[in-house]
This record gives C-alpha cells, structure tokens and sequence, in this order.
C-alpha cells in the first residue's frame, strides 16, 4: 500500500482507502461477514445442482436471464449519447462516404485514360 500513488484522473480504490479499510465497526465486518457467506452458500447450490450426475431439469441462473434478456432488447433501453451518435456515424455513414470516393477517383481516373488511349484494357470485350 506505500507503494500506491494516487491517480489524477481516478479516485483511490475503497479497498486502499485508510479510513475505509482500516477503521470498520464490528457491525460493518459482521454484515460483510453475513453477505460473504450469503454468496457462499448460493455459490456452492448452483454448483451441485450444476454438478449432479442424475440432474434431469434446466437450472436458471437468474443473472444469465437478466443478461440475455437486456442483449436481446436494446433499443428499449438505448440512450442517444454523443458516444454513441459518434460511433454511429464513424461506422455508418463514413465508409459508404470513403467508399464513393474511392470508386468515383478510380472511374475517373480510368475514364481519362481512355479518352487519352492510354488506358491498356486486359480484357477486351469489344475490337
């Protein structure tokens, strides 16, 4: 922790912050304690349900739900952000506009070669 040099564009992390760290009441470790556990104890039943030999049912993890039911339904709850419209923009609208460019440069350039009788055709189509 003497090591740690604080970082001007992010706060300290609460677990390296001394008044959090080290000065916790009972009550907030036993309530610490209390949740640790908690997840414990869920952990190890989703691992033998998820483990058992003979098992016959779906098992439902209600977070894997909750995370496959907002990739699936985006827009509901899409916010416009000037990220996002950025974003949109960078990989919508600009390759279709570099894109044009591109082929539209080549046809020209191409077609003046022609009318100088410059331009060798590899395949001809027509004598």
């Amino acid at each position: 922790m003497a090591d740690y040099r604080e970082s001007p564009f992010a706060s300290r992390p609460k677990t390296l912050d001394p008044a959090e760290y080290f000065n916790l009441s009972p009550d907030y470790r036993r309530a610490e304690e209390e949740r640790a556990a908690l997840r414990a104890n869920l952990k190890r039943q989703y691992q033998l349900q998820l483990n058992n030999p003979l098992r016959k049912e779906l098992i439902e993890d209600p977070a894997l739900t909750r995370w496959v039911y907002a990739r699936g339904n985006v827009y509901p709850n899409f916010r416009p952000t000037a990220k996002t419209s950025l974003l949109g923009a960078l990989f919508g609208v600009v390759p279709l506009f570099v894109l044009y460019a591109v082929f539209k440069t080549d046809r020209d350039k191409r077609e003046e070669q022609i009318k100088a009788g410059t331009y060798d055709r590899k395949y001809k189509i027509s004598y």
